[in-house]
């Protein structure tokens, strides 16, 4: 098996070496051993470790629950509906922002659509709304 200074997997993963030490300060991954002059080898379950952590990421999921994820990869024995339960959580927390996204455009969308586009800025409803008080 070979293994890669904490730089060459970084390098190779498009992270910076500062996000897998901090990775490895919460105990997402581990360091396989240290060379000679003391420097952190990672071997291929590190790499593999931090491909999962990224596609996690990617889907949403915070570093808690990537956490939490990698544990029960880890224990074949762990109930797969607690995988289920909290990708349910992820998927309701995507969509309630979805909602608030879609809130924010129509807002914007309606300021948009009330400003003549020339003109003094005096009289500009989009600016108009962003010196208002109200919330």
């Amino acid at each position: 098996m070979s293994t890669m200074t904490i730089g060459q997997l970084a390098g190779e993963l498009g992270l910076a070496t500062e996000t897998l030490r901090y990775y490895e300060r919460r105990g997402l991954v581990t360091p396989s051993g240290r060379s000679g002059s003391g420097y952190r080898l990672y071997g291929e379950d590190a790499r593999e470790r931090l491909r999962f952590i990224r596609r996690a990421q990617a889907l949403g999921f915070s570093l808690d629950e990537v956490a939490e994820l990698l544990a029960m990869s880890d224990n074949p024995h762990a109930d797969a509906g607690e995988v289920k339960a909290l990708t349910d959580q992820r998927i309701a927390d995507i969509e309630a922002r979805i909602r608030d996204l879609e809130h924010l455009r129509d807002g914007l969308q309606a300021l948009f659509e009330q400003c003549p586009g020339h003109g003094s800025t005096a009289d500009c409803p989009i600016l108009g709304a962003l010196n208002r008080d109200d919330e």
